[in-house]
């Protein structure tokens, strides 16, 4: 599970609340800084992607993120 977020964006950082209470074991990846992902996600963030698939992007609050995994998206690895 990876969060790809950036610094300084307060929609990142309700994402980052919300996936730090939901699914602690998900990695928070900073894209500011890295060309590779500044490309492919410019402003467009925060990105959830579970099991390879993006499963949430913009506001992602906890209501969100709760309702997404009531579909039941799930991380196979």
């Amino acid at each position: 599970m990876l969060l790809y977020s950036r610094r300084g964006c307060h929609l990142c950082e309700a994402a980052e609340e919300a996936v730090a209470d939901l699914l602690p074991g998900a990695r928070v990846v900073e894209v500011a800084g890295d060309p590779e992902l500044e490309r492919a996600f410019g402003t467009r963030v925060p990105v959830l992607v579970i099991g390879g698939r993006e499963v949430a992007a913009g506001r992602i609050d906890a209501a969100a993120l709760a309702a997404a995994l009531a579909r039941g998206v799930t991380d196979p690895d």
